[in-house]
């Protein structure tokens, strides 16, 4: 039992070491990590409710909420009148530009990252960590 907690708190580790990595240089792009996130999500679905948005973000629908609000306030989203209570996001010309110097932020970020790993292992890494996902999905 001892070993999976170890392998869980690694997983954490390479994570929050990639999250303050990506913030870094979001940072200097003028965004953040969750600000980014939340647009890669809006260019993913275009027209996705918040509920839809918070679920790909991993936040709660009142947290995505405020984020979309200073999105919009920004200028980087837009709110479109939707059927019912649904409100489609979708990105702005900024939005788009804010996103696209992101992932270029990210692909730098990223690549030294996983540098210790060959293509062949990241790979191989990708593939394991999909399987755990569909045995906790299952």
């Amino acid at each position: 039992m001892h070993e999976l907690q170890q392998l869980a708190r690694t997983v954490k580790q390479v994570q929050y070491r990639q999250h303050r990595a990506l913030e870094t240089g979001l940072i200097a792009v003028g965004t953040t990590l969750a600000r980014w996130d939340a647009l890669r999500a809006v260019d993913r679905a275009p027209g996705a409710s918040a509920r839809e948005l918070a679920a790909a973000t991993f936040q709660t629908e009142q947290a995505f909420g405020a984020l979309a609000g200073r999105l919009v306030a920004q200028g980087l989203v837009e709110r479109r009148a939707g059927r019912g209570r649904r409100i489609p996001h979708h990105l702005t010309p900024a939005g788009r530009r804010v996103l696209e110097a992101g992932h270029r932020v990210a692909d730098e970020v990223l690549e030294h990252c996983y540098a210790g790993l060959p293509a062949a292992d990241r790979a191989d890494l990708l593939a394991l960590l999909r399987r755990v996902l569909a045995v906790a999905d299952a």
